[in-house]
């Protein structure tokens, strides 16, 4: 039984950006260097269908380093809301860590708690949009996705897009589903919903 508290709760994925929803280019900040994945569209659309809400969780740590700024990855992410909205997919939020612990400059360089593998994009979206992090999914390409997915309280699925083949690679297994890429990880997720409703504990973490 759903209790009071958690009644009006809604679901989520939350979903890094470079190299799950776009390919990976190292410090992307230009919108010519923009391109979907393929599939990408359908797989949001499907997940948008099912009830999910739509949440992009991406560390931009090329701002700490003072490649680009916070307007520069703005105007990339406006683009990209821009060009998924041709398909009828909009997200319901995106969240930016812009900082790095030991390579940021000025304001930027911190310890925080926003950067993935920690939860607190994921938490501030969830106070901000009122995401049941039970019953939500955390899709990325790299392991500190699936950690700081897996800190909320989320399912942690990772994708063989962008770094996610190496990823793959790592010699001990990972305790998360590795899927070709999110159209595959979209049938997942819509799948392992349905066949349970109720809370999904977090998996293990990553000992290796």
């Amino acid at each position: 039984m759903t209790n009071d508290s958690t009644r009006n709760l809604r679901p989520a994925v939350f979903l890094d950006r470079d190299g799950t929803i776009n390919h990976e280019r190292n410090y992307l900040h230009k919108i010519d260097d923009f391109e979907l994945i393929p599939g990408i569209p359908e797989a949001l659309q499907k997940l948008q269908n099912a009830g999910f809400l739509l949440v992009v969780v991406t560390n931009q740590s090329g701002v700490a380093r003072g490649y680009f700024s916070l307007q520069d990855v703005k105007v990339l992410n406006d683009y990209m809301c821009l060009k998924l909205a041709e398909y009828g997919v909009k997200f319901d939020g995106i969240y930016i860590c812009p900082h790095h612990p030991t390579a940021g400059i000025g304001e930027y360089l911190l310890d925080c708690n926003c950067r993935k593998g920690k939860p607190g994009m994921l938490q501030q979206a969830a106070r901000d949009l009122a995401i049941d992090l039970k019953r939500s999914y955390m899709v990325g390409d790299k392991v500190s996705d699936a950690e700081a997915g897996n800190a909320a309280g989320c399912r942690s699925v990772l994708v063989q897009t962008g770094y996610g083949t190496e990823q793959k690679k790592r010699s001990c297994p990972l305790p998360y589903p590795s899927l070709r890429d999110l159209s595959e990880a979209a049938d997942y997720i819509v799948n392992d919903f349905k066949r349970d409703k109720v809370d999904h504990p977090p998996l293990g973490t990553d000992d290796c």
